[in-house]
């Protein structure tokens, strides 16, 4: 269960930053930044893929109730011109920008390098730190949310269950009405 032993090694302000929607083919890639309040620590808290949709919901309500967070995307175009790793740690220094008190350390979910100091990546990150966990779920309820609503304009590409990853839906549906604006064309997306 992740817990706040990571964020115990810094002093000052300690955000946790993850991402949602490195993989799919359709949709943004969404960062989400949390500042978790460790007088209100909220139970069960824990990487948004270890969770029901229900649960998800819950814990994002609690969490932005609680917690100082903001979230930063790029769409699928910026991710075809710069490419997911970029638009991945773009979206990420987008979501540390917009909130209200800047932080002294951000704790990033993975490997990736920044050239700000204060960012500090760790492997399995979601799985170890309260506030990076926090930051998982508000990413990946927010991503959800953007795939349902575009969902409502393609129906067609099944995004409301599938947030836009290659099912045989969504694959199925490429290959009979094509690409939309929301597709990142610079992905390798099967040929038919």
């Amino acid at each position: 269960m992740p817990d706040l032993s990571i964020e115990s090694n810094y002093k000052g302000l300690i955000v946790g930053v993850d991402e949602a929607g490195r993989g799919p083919f359709a949709g943004p890639v969404v960062a989400a930044a949390v500042m978790v309040d460790q007088s209100k620590i909220i139970p069960g808290i824990k990487d948004s893929k270890k969770l029901s949709k229900a649960k998800r919901e819950e814990l994002y309500h609690q969490i932005t109730q609680n917690y100082l967070w903001a979230v930063g995307l790029v769409e699928a175009q910026e991710i075809d011109a710069i490419n997911i790793l970029e638009a991945t740690k773009k979206a990420c220094i987008e979501a540390v920008a917009k909130l209200s008190m800047q932080p002294h350390i951000v704790l990033v979910d993975g490997n990736m390098k920044f050239n700000d100091s204060r960012f500090i990546s760790y492997v399995k990150g979601d799985d170890r730190s309260l506030s990076i966990a926090a930051a998982s779920i508000i990413a990946k309820v927010t991503r959800d949310r953007i795939m349902s609503a575009i969902h409502e304009e393609f129906p067609n590409y099944g995004w409301v269950n599938n947030s836009g990853y290659g099912t045989k839906q969504h694959l199925d549906a490429i290959k009979k009405y094509g690409y939309t604006p929301y597709h990142r064309l610079s992905f390798k997306i099967r040929k038919f």
